[in-house]
């Protein structure tokens, strides 16, 4: 298959009782360029939902799917290129109530109201009215049961929805858009917070609405769902439309190729190990269990770097946030160079020789209004100064040092963190990662929101720190984080899969990342 763009686009085909379907897509979106800045998040994107079918969009992060959704319901409005319903405009995007009758999405994080019931949220701003214009909660309620009958939800409606399942919320939200007149429903990573069981049943759901008129646009990062699901695929890479095909025509191999946009035989350039088998092990974990993850061994050597890589809800970052202690597992052990520290304590983790770059540096890795000097020698106050006091200009000299090592761009240390540019607020976080010289440098998603230039410096330092001795765990489904790593553990729904030794390619790691058997 081409790297470039393409479109499979098949003859229209028998509906149920045989006819052929003359009406207009339910949606479609052409020639859609959205820029945010410098940044294009859509440039020129394209897809069409035909009337009743199961669509599904796939990319990797940053394809412009997360746009598309926001352009397709009325969020954002397109710099270029048209949305139509039924063959006629979309509404003006002030015309929420038009928008509503159109378009629904359910996102992985819930819009419920949990301490609202079932029937509250179902017409929250609508409800009947009686005498005095009072709201008639037992009208509410019939009208609730008769809904939730009607999409057959079995759901009390007097239930506090904070009581209900992720499926149970899920269902009620499809039966909230529908009692606007929607008939088109696009579906969020769906199956991120399902188990086995609860998916068979969405899926089964998803089929019997489909009988009854409704269009779903399904988004997922677990590719098999596609093939179990979905009657076509639409492909994003770098913001652009790849290519449209039914999922009974499009292999495996060839839709992560049109998500990759490599050949299977292309690699990447190898870097030298500096694994030293013979030193203690950076990190030992053994047999971990917590939420989202069960049953995790692994090691990372001195001098290693070692991915865990994984789509949203494998279970990677709940991993690596429960070895420097962000979370506490239910059982299991982690040792950091030969140390114990005591479960779910942050500075036990880091006492023991941990460094670590949080997932979300604006809310874990930087206090925005303390300066650079501040941040960056947080955790090194023995450092310092004697018994707890601060000696300025000992702070500074270390600062100054860290700012000097990580090339951040700043007249002085003195200066507020927050009034740095993205790229050099994460450079601020892999210091404060750096300056206790640590035995285990744990990194999540560290080049995210960066810069091209700060991600190729951020990234050659973590292979400086393992030249020294440093062993470095890399948790992200970013493929470039992951390039110079000397092994790369896959997790899939909480469990670690496979191993992947160096000279991957994106090909197959995606793959694997997505739950995908490419010998299939």
């Amino acid at each position: 298959m081409s790297d470039g763009e393409r479109a499979v686009t098949p003859a229209p085909a028998p509906a149920d009782d045989g006819r052929v379907p003359s009406d207009p897509p339910v949606v479609e979106a052409m020639g859609i360029v959205k820029r945010f800045g410098p940044t294009v998040a859509l440039n020129g994107a394209r897809i069409t939902i035909r009337p009743g079918e199961t669509h599904a969009l796939v990319g990797r992060n940053g394809a412009g799917k997360s746009t598309l959704v926001s352009v397709l319901t009325g969020l954002q409005a397109p710099d270029e290129g048209t949305v139509t319903f039924g063959g006629e405009p979309a509404p003006r995007l002030s015309d929420r109530d038009a928008w509503r009758q159109r378009v629904a999405c359910v996102y992985q994080k819930s819009t419920i109201i949990p301490t609202l019931t079932v029937a509250e949220n179902l017409f929250l701003n609508r409800h009947d009215h009686g005498r005095h214009r009072l709201i008639s909660w037992q009208a509410t309620r019939r009208r609730a049961q008769d809904l939730l009958s009607t999409w057959s939800v079995d759901v009390d409606p007097q239930t506090p929805a904070g009581d209900l399942s992720v499926e149970q919320r899920q269902f009620v939200e499809i039966a909230r858009a529908l009692s606007f007149g929607a008939r088109f429903i696009i579906l969020d990573e769906p199956t991120a917070q399902l188990d086995g069981a609860a998916i068979s049943r969405l899926f089964g759901r998803i089929r019997d609405l489909q009988r009854q008129g409704v269009t779903f646009l399904f988004i997922s990062h677990h590719l098999q769902e596609i093939y179990e699901i979905c009657d076509m695929v639409t492909v994003f890479r770098d913001a652009r439309h790849i290519v449209t095909a039914p999922v009974a025509e499009l292999g495996h191999a060839d839709l992560v190729a049109a998500m990759t946009g490599e050949a299977a035989a292309d690699r990447r350039e190898e870097r030298a190990s500096t694994l030293d088998p013979g030193a203690t092990a950076a990190l030992s974990v053994r047999a971990l269990r917590g939420d989202g993850y069960d049953d995790v061994s692994f090691q990372v050597g001195a001098g290693e770097i070692v991915g865990l890589a994984g789509a949203a809800g494998s279970g990677r970052t709940e991993v690596a946030e429960t070895v420097v202690g962000l979370r506490t597992a239910a059982a299991g052990e982690v040792e950091i160079a030969g140390n114990r520290p005591r479960p779910g304590s942050v500075p036990a983790a880091l006492a023991a020789g941990a460094g670590f770059v949080p997932q979300d540096r604006h809310h874990q890795g930087f206090v925005p209004d303390m300066s650079i000097a501040d941040n960056a020698t947080l955790s090194i106050p023995k450092r310092l100064g004697p018994k707890g006091f601060l000696n300025r200009s000992r702070r500074d000299r270390l600062a100054e040092g860290l700012i000097d090592n990580l090339a951040i761009k700043t007249p002085g240390p003195e200066l507020p963190v927050s009034s740095l540019s993205g790229g050099n607020q994460q450079k601020v976080v892999m210091a404060r990662a750096l300056a206790d010289d640590p035995r285990l440098l744990v990194l999540i998603s560290p080049t995210a929101g960066v810069d091209v230039r700060s991600k190729e410096f951020l990234l050659s330092k973590v292979e400086e720190t393992a030249e020294t001795g440093t062993g470095v765990l890399i948790a992200s489904d970013e493929l470039d984080d992951l390039r110079m790593c000397d092994r790369i553990l896959v997790m899939f729904q909480g469990r670690v899969t496979s191993e992947i030794a160096r000279g991957w390619h994106d090909h197959d790691l995606v793959a694997a990342m997505e739950g995908v058997d490419l010998h299939a």
